[in-house]
């Protein structure tokens, strides 16, 4: 299980690493990344490592940074 959870996230850190390698980075962008991050690590480790709770947490994360660094 920890091997998972280390695997998701360098996954996440990898996404947010592409995504901001455009260039200098927004603060939306940083925002919703971290978010993402976060939401995907808080998703996993309630829902006992599922795929689905993973992403579900991600993709809510994201978009509660998003919202919050507007």
């Amino acid at each position: 299980m920890k091997q998972r959870l280390l695997i998701s996230m360098i996954s996440a850190v990898a996404l947010a690493s592409t995504l901001t390698a455009c260039g200098t980075p927004s603060r939306t962008t940083v925002g919703t990344g971290a978010g993402a991050v976060l939401g995907g690590a808080a998703g996993h480790a309630v829902s006992g490592g599922s795929t689905l709770g993973t992403t579900g947490g991600a993709a809510v994360g994201g978009v509660v940074g998003n919202q919050i660094s507007k």
